[in-house]
């Protein structure tokens, strides 16, 4: 805490330090020049008098790159040979990239729009920002290596390069201002990232000159300087994060020149303040999903790892808040060792899971936690291969694992809620989503109270990755393609709108708020209760129920209330077959496993949409005021053990529809029974023997009695008082949303 309360007084100190940045942002320093720019007791190392040649300051900044970088360059080509190695079909991806950028791009490129391909077609927005990150010209560098070195391949790094200096100094480039910034925080920040991998794998390269490797090295800093100046103060979001971590890498890399302790200092702080505000206290990266939180891993990595290696200060906030995002994915995981869909994960495109076993790899590697362990492989993706030491590669090989002992749980400030089974592969797990970040929900999708399932080692209640540049993003963004209950034709996500560049990326300006009004686990259950206010601008009250019944299946129970008539609906993802409908709908898989979703409370119709190959079912009751769906999600593995759908009355693996030994009255009441437990629905009264309970109104109640010993839990929304007669507490009690209440039975 004593840091955080420091972080105002540092961020005026170091700010008006900002005059004290020699290295321009504006121009490029001349390769001559670069002497002029070290600090003095570089100088003097380099040379017993006051000049310093290009060759001897490309010389030492060679050597200086070779105790800095993630790895030693001198040692590329054994590495690359066991890249290729270990990276089966690597050559292939690389040649793909590294051809489709050469086709479209000439190394003399435009950086402003509009302007064309090669082929004469225009450059869009979304293109021009993966230009300007410079991804493929990673491939490029590859491909240079697997054409045995063509030095034309190594030239047209130099020349596009070149060709953003120049549009730099003529002023013709796309501005921050613009929406597609080639210098804007985020792209700029992936170019030098990428620049800097590149760099030290041309170092040890004839055809990369000493002029060559400074106009590099001079580029890079006045990337740093306007990095710099442009990022003064905090600004919410991983795009400045991702600049300040690669201004951060160009201050420890190039610490030989003035004013880049500055940019570490200044680096260093803003990332912290951003790892205080930006990862949640639950340790969730606050825009909520996997793919920005496993980003955000990565830019903190890249630093914490160079800041090590240089043995420089980092603050312990690092460590324990770095430690925290990874120890999170391992809390979020299927059995299976993925992760769900999370609003904007963008990795593959409709894919229904998150790979992590590459994140948690490197989380292994940082922390030697043995549970992070169970999670990595024996290899790093192959992006990040460049980003390690040799001794942690060599640390991959042995391995310690050890299985999670993570039961059901809670991310309170981020709105994510974990229901359970256990860790084996055939276990149950759902995740419920009730959460909306105040400062930069443009990354949430029309998916509040909406559900996600796994059980028999599949997904069987989906969400889908989505990309930027397909023309259907809004749709996948929404509601449609969600778990989620809706009102008439209303959406969660309104007033959808695509971002200022035109790149693709859009979101919606309203979205539902949500509330968590309880959270219970126990050896009997699992219960979230949440309501959000998403249509309430059509006058609906909405609140969900989301009950585990532990190792057996899910309940889910829809409440609507209104003064006027509405159709409600539930949308179930998943390609369902309808022909015990509208009360069964049922998917089947190959291994005759599958879902069977069942209306306990007799709906009106059910019809099979779909999208780029994903289904979804809609479930509706047409024109009620006050309706509730109240649904079991029955997941199954075989024939035998599906529901029954030719029996009058269903059973839930032994759990009995309106069979308990309870006398209840209410409204249509509904109860489960299996032994000595019961869950009740919209019951006012409950009579068994000498006790008797009589709820203040309309109540959904657990109830479990073992010999003499009695335990209610309240499943409503609402807190409960309940008048009770034939126990020793006998009398009034209050019982909050989820709290349960024990009883001894009077003899």
């Amino acid at each position: 805490m004593e840091a955080i309360k420091r972080l105002p007084v540092l961020v005026f100190f170091w700010s008006v330090c900002l005059c004290a940045q020699d290295i321009p942002s504006k121009e490029i320093i001349s390769t001559g020049n670069l002497g002029n720019f070290l600090k003095d007791e570089v100088k003097e190392i380099i040379s017993d008098d006051a000049s310093v040649s290009e060759a001897d300051l490309a010389h030492y900044l060679r050597d200086a790159f070779s105790k800095r970088y993630f790895y030693d360059w001198k040692h590329f080509d054994e590495r690359f040979k066991n890249y290729t190695s270990i990276y089966k079909g690597i050559e292939n991806s690389h040649t793909e990239r590294a051809l489709d950028h050469l086709s479209k791009f000439s190394g003399e490129t435009t950086w402003k729009l509009p302007f064309n391909y090669l082929n004469g077609t225009p450059v869009n927005a979304y293109a021009l920002r993966h230009l300007a990150r410079q991804h493929k010209m990673v491939d490029i560098a590859f491909y240079y290596n697997y054409q045995n070195k063509n030095a034309k391949h190594l030239n047209y790094f130099k020349d596009q390069l070149k060709s953003l200096n120049t549009a730099l100094s003529q002023n013709k480039y796309e501005k921050i201002e613009d929406g597609n910034g080639v210098y804007e925080a985020f792209r700029s920040g992936y170019r030098i990232l990428n620049w800097l991998q590149i760099h030290n794998m041309f170092l040890g390269e004839a055809a990369y000159s000493n002029k060559d490797q400074l106009m590099t090295i001079a580029t890079l800093l006045q990337h740093g300087a306007h990095l710099y100046e442009r990022n003064q103060k905090f600004r919410a979001g991983n795009h400045q994060t991702r600049g300040l971590s690669a201004l951060a890498m160009l201050s420890i890399l190039l610490r030989d020149f003035k004013g880049t302790e500055q940019w570490y200092k200044h680096a260093m702080h803003l990332l912290e303040e951003h790892l205080v505000k930006e990862i949640n206290d639950d340790g969730f990266q606050f825009e909520r999903t996997v793919h920005y939180h496993i980003s955000d891993i990565g830019n903190y990595f890249y630093v914490y790892q160079l800041a090590k290696t240089s043995k420089l200060e980092v603050n312990t906030v690092w460590e324990n808040r770095l430690r925290s995002l990874f120890t999170t994915l391992t809390k979020i995981a299927y059995p299976d060792k993925s992760a769900p869909v999370f609003s904007d994960d963008t990795d593959n495109p409709w894919a229904d899971k998150n790979d992590i076993s590459g994140a948690l790899t490197l989380g292994y590697l940082l922390f030697k936690d043995p549970t992070m362990g169970y999670f990595a492989e024996d290899r790093v993706e192959a992006k990040m291969y460049w980003y390690l030491s040799d001794a942690q590669l060599k640390s991959l090989k042995a391995i310690k694992k050890q299985q999670p002992d993570y039961g059901s749980l809670e991310f309170p400030t981020t709105g994510y809620y974990v229901m359970r089974q256990g860790w084996g592969a055939k276990d149950n797990m759902m995740v419920i989503s009730a959460g909306l970040d105040a400062h930069k929900p443009d990354h949430q999708h029309g998916d509040m109270l909406g559900v996600q399932a796994m059980a028999n080692g599949r997904v069987i209640l989906p969400n889908y990755q989505v990309r930027y540049s397909l023309k259907d993003l809004e749709l996948f963004k929404n509601s449609m393609v969600k778990n989620v209950a809706l009102v008439d034709d209303e959406l969660q996500g309104k007033q959808y709108t695509s971002n200022k560049g035109g790149s693709g990326f859009g979101k919606f300006k309203v979205l539902p708020q949500p509330k968590t009004i309880a959270w219970k686990t126990n050896k009997n259950l699992d219960l979230f209760v949440g309501s959000h206010n998403g249509f309430e601008n059509v006058g609906v009250q909405y609140n969900r129920q989301a009950i585990y019944i532990k190792d057996d299946f899910w309940i889910v129970k829809d409440n609507f209330k209104s003064n006027k008539p509405h159709t409600y609906k539930q949308i179930w993802q998943g390609h369902y077959s309808l022909e015990a409908s509208p009360d069964l709908i049922r998917a089947t898989f190959e291994k005759a496993e599958g879902l069977d979703i069942y209306q306990l409370v007799e709906a009106d119709t059910v019809f099979n949409s779909g999208q780029r190959g994903k289904g979804w079912s809609v479930v509706s009751k047409k024109d009620r005021t006050n309706y509730s769906f109240i649904t079991v999600l029955f997941p199954y593995k075989g024939y035998a053990n599906r529901i029954n759908e030719t029996q009058t009355t269903p059973n839930f693996k032994n759990w009995k529809l309106n069979q308990s030994k309870w006398k209840a009255e209410g409204e249509q009441v509904i109860s489960l029974t299996k032994e000595e437990m019961s869950l009740f629905f919209s019951a006012k009264q409950l009579r068994l023997n000498k006790v008797q309970m009589e709820f203040s109104e309309l109540s959904d109640v657990f109830i479990k009695q073992n010999s003499n010993k009695l335990v209610v839990q309240s499943l409503s929304e609402k807190e409960l008082l309940i008048s009770i007669k034939g126990v020793t507490k006998a009398g009034s009690i209050k019982l909050l949303p989820g709290n349960q209440v024990d009883f001894i039975i009077k003899d």
